[in-house]
Parts: structure tokens; C-alpha cells; sequence
């Protein structure tokens, strides 16, 4: 009986939808009638000075949640809020612990990374991650978000290349912006919210916030000669494929 053998082909294994909790973050202000009324040094409106203020935290908190936190995602109670599991939490097929760390036991944001020795951020351990990335995926990381220390650490690696000073203007380059590897290059970014025992290294492509109310202010109940406002935004960390990302851990 003629025929193709199934037994060639390759089983499918259908994909899984993974899902991540939105995290609600708010900010609260209160303006006093007089503060409102008088001249001010730099602005004429009290009010509206302190609302740009309270924009810039909450979008400063959103990057903490995203990349400062080692948190796992959870559905909260009437007593404990909802909670976005950070990167830290997703991050498992390529990652470089120190020793007796752990990653999370699986890559679906619902686990925790257990801290490891601390040891030295080297170029070696660097190199380590970026091949297991070109390996396991076929994406390249684009970005290392790394804390004001290590990128300093980061500005001492020396590659295969010799350094040159620019004599002409009497100027020093110290700082290592851009990194060329083997399997592509990515931009190295300071974060000030990324812990200083991290290292990440993310395509961008492959994380989204997801809004599920962009940020938004609205006046509150007046009390006696104050005005007040809240601002609020409802939004979670999309993670579309971990594999394509990785991460140092344990840097001391």
C-alpha cells in the first residue's frame, strides 16, 4: 500500500495563552486655596503643576513594576490588591544565577527568583546569556537595562577591541554604550529602578504594557478651602516570548 508514513512527521504541539493580572497604581494630591491663588515662582497654576508631577511618578512606578520588582502575578483579594508579575518573574529558559540562586519554576510569571551568591558581573557570564538566547530562540536582545553600578562595571569590559583616547579635544571615552557580540549587538541603558544585582537583557519587541485604563486624573470631593485630585492608571506587563530575553543575576 502505497502511502506517507506519519511516523516522519513531527508531532504539533499547540500554543498556550498565558496571562498576566492588571495592577492598579494611583496618586494622590491635595492644593490648599491660598497655594492655588497666590503668585508663584515658575508656574501660575498650583494644581496643574502638581498633576504633571504625579504623571511622571506613576510612569516611574509602571517601569518599577516592570523591571525593578522580583514579584509574581496575583489575582489579589478583597483585602490584598491585584499584583503584574514583573520581568523577573518571566525570565527563566536563558538566565545566569549565582550560586543556590533559583529561577522560577516556570516561565508563566507565577514564580519568584530565589537570590543566589553574589559574584562579579564579568563578560564572561554576559556572553554565557547571549549565546543561550541565539540558541533557544530566534530573536536577539536589543537592550540591557542594567542598574548605575554595573553599568559602570559593564564600561570596564574590554571585548576584542583595543581603546583609543580622542586627543583632539581632550576627551576620555569611558563608557561602554553599544555592545557588539556574536550574534548581533544591543544598546546598554542605566535604570535607575533596576536592581543593582541584575542584569537584563530584553528585546523590546517582545514585552508590551498593557493598558487597561491609561493614565488619568479626576477631581475629587472638595473639603474645606483645598482642592483635590487623583491620578490613575490600571495596566500589566505583556510577556510574548521570555525565550527571546535573559538575564545576570546575583551581580554583587
Amino acid at each position: 500500500m502505497e502511502g506517507d508514513d506519519i511516523s516522519t512527521y513531527d508531532s504539533v504541539t499547540p500554543t498556550v495563552r498565558l496571562g498576566n493580572y492588571t495592577q492598579i497604581l494611583r496618586k494622590t494630591l491635595i492644593v490648599s486655596g491660598t497655594a492655588e491663588a497666590v503668585d508663584k515662582a515658575g508656574r501660575s497654576s498650583e494644581v496643574s503643576m502638581q498633576l504633571v508631577k504625579l504623571g511622571k511618578q506613576i510612569r516611574l512606578d509602571v517601569e518599577h513594576m516592570c523591571v525593578g520588582l522580583n514579584v509574581a502575578k496575583s489575582a489579589g483579594s478583597a483585602s490584598t490588591a491585584r499584583v503584574s508579575a514583573s520581568v523577573l518573574s518571566w525570565l527563566k529558559t536563558n538566565t545566569s544565577e549565582g550560586g543556590s540562586g533559583v529561577d522560577p519554576a516556570a516561565a508563566d510569571g507565577t514564580g519568584t527568583r530565589t537570590p543566589g551568591t553574589p559574584r562579579a558581573f564579568t563578560e564572561t557570564l554576559l556572553k554565557d546569556v547571549l549565546q543561550s538566547i541565539f540558541i533557544n530562540s530566534n530573536e536577539e536582545a536589543k537592550l540591557m537595562l542594567v542598574g548605575p553600578k554595573q553599568k559602570q562595571v559593564m564600561s570596564t569590559f574590554t571585548g576584542n577591541a583595543t581603546r583609543f583616547v580622542d586627543a583632539a579635544p581632550e576627551k576620555l571615552y569611558a563608557a561602554v554604550d553599544r555592545y557588539v557580540h556574536d550574534f548581533g549587538a544591543f544598546e546598554i541603558r542605566p535604570d535607575r529602578v533596576v536592581r543593582a544585582t541584575d542584569a537584563l537583557l530584553i528585546n523590546p519587541e517582545l514585552w508590551k504594557l498593557a493598558w487597561l485604563r491609561p493614565i488619568f486624573s479626576e477631581k475629587l470631593a472638595k473639603t474645606g478651602d483645598a482642592e483635590k485630585h487623583a491620578m490613575h492608571a490600571e495596566v500589566t506587563l505583556e510577556a510574548r516570548n521570555e525565550a527571546g530575553s535573559g538575564g545576570v543575576f546575583d551581580l554583587s
